[in-house]
């Protein structure tokens, strides 16, 4: 059975949907006051370690994530952006490449936007190949923010950031 929770962070209210097989979505709502209440056992890992890392007390998470129904490609992506580690960057480009589909740069664009559980599956991690940010769908200051969070003393040095 699907449950749903709410989280509050410093980056604003965010809804969580999942069941036994895993966390189906993390996304940012514009919910005032977030709503409160009991937290559904099997959330409850997923809630604490979303405040870990929001309290820069946690660089990965373990959770089981549920990316049942959604196309190929985009699981392939989402697995790549599981790889890049925190405080780090990589190109959508590199992304493409590392799928052995080096034309591929937009559509990894578009499986980073159709990202269903964000934070957790760091697609905020992804820049443009220049080093410029790109596409976030809660916008580049959110992005910047994270990035920021992960990486304070080497963000501004943006090329120092991608992934070796």
């Amino acid at each position: 059975m699907l449950e749903k929770t709410h989280f509050l962070s410093s980056f604003g209210c965010f809804e969580i949907k999942g069941s036994e097989l895993g966390i189906q979505s993390v996304r940012l709502v514009s919910k005032k006051p977030c709503p409160t209440g009991p937290i559904p056992k099997v959330l409850k890992p997923c809630v604490v370690q979303l405040n870990e890392y929001f309290n820069r007390q946690r660089e990965t998470f373990d959770l089981k994530l549920d990316w049942n129904g959604a196309p190929e490609f985009n699981k392939a992506v989402w697995a790549e952006l599981l790889k890049i580690p925190y405080g780090h960057t990589t190109s959508y480009s590199a992304i493409a490449e590392k799928l052995n589909n080096p034309k591929a740069v937009r559509a990894v664009g578009m499986a980073n936007k159709n990202n269903p559980i964000a934070i957790i599956v760091p697609c905020h991690r992804v820049i443009a190949k220049s080093g410029d940010l790109q596409g976030y769908f809660y916008g580049l200051d959110f992005k910047r923010r994270l990035l920021e969070l992960e990486n304070p003393m080497s963000f501004s040095r943006q090329g120092s950031l991608f992934e070796e």
